[in-house]
C-alpha cells in the first residue's frame, strides 16, 4: 500500500507512479511503439498522460536511464537507447559517443550530460518556486 509521500509499506506489491510510468515506457519500447533513437514523450506529455508531478516523471526518466532504456541528449531531450547487446549495454552510434567507454573523453561527456540534466532540474524547480510564489502552483502533488 502507498502511504504518505509515495512511500509504501514493506512487502507491498503496489507500484509507485514513477514505476508505472517507467514500465509503460518500457512496454512501448518492447512492443516497437518506440524504437531505438526515437524521442521519448516530453515531461509535459507524461505529466498529463499519467496525472503525475514533474518530479515523478523525472524519477521515471532517471530510472529508465539507469537501466539503459533511455539516454539524454542535452538541449534535445530523452531518446530510446540502442539496446543491441544482450546485456542491455547502450550502443549509441551518434556523435555524442565517440570515445571508448574507459576513455577520458567518454567520462567528460558523461559528466557534461549529468551537469546538463542537473541544470534542467534546477531550472524546473526554480520555475515551480516562482509559480508557487505567484499563487499558481501545483495542488497536492
Amino acid at each position: 500500500m502507498v502511504g504518505r509521500r509515495g512511500r509504501r509499506s514493506a512487502g507491498s506489491g503496489v507500484q509507485l507512479t514513477f514505476e508505472v510510468i517507467a514500465e509503460a515506457l518500457r512496454e512501448r519500447i518492447r512492443s516497437g511503439g518506440l524504437r531505438p533513437g526515437d524521442p521519448l514523450p516530453t515531461q509535459a506529455v507524461l505529466m498529463r498522460e499519467f496525472g503525475a508531478s514533474s518530479l515523478t516523471v523525472q524519477k521515471a526518466m532517471t530510472l529508465l536511464k539507469q537501466e539503459g532504456w533511455a539516454v539524454s541528449r542535452p538541449g534535445k531531450g530523452a531518446f530510446v537507447a540502442h539496446r543491441d547487446h544482450p546485456d542491455g549495454a547502450d550502443d549509441l552510434d551518434g556523435p555524442e559517443v565517440t570515445a571508448s567507454a574507459g576513455g577520458t573523453t567518454a567520462r567528460v561527456e558523461a559528466l557534461e550530460l549529468a551537469l546538463a540534466e542537473a541544470a534542467q532540474q534546477i531550472a524546473d524547480l526554480r520555475h515551480r518556486v516562482e509559480a508557487l510564489e505567484s499563487g499558481g502552483g501545483e495542488q497536492g502533488r
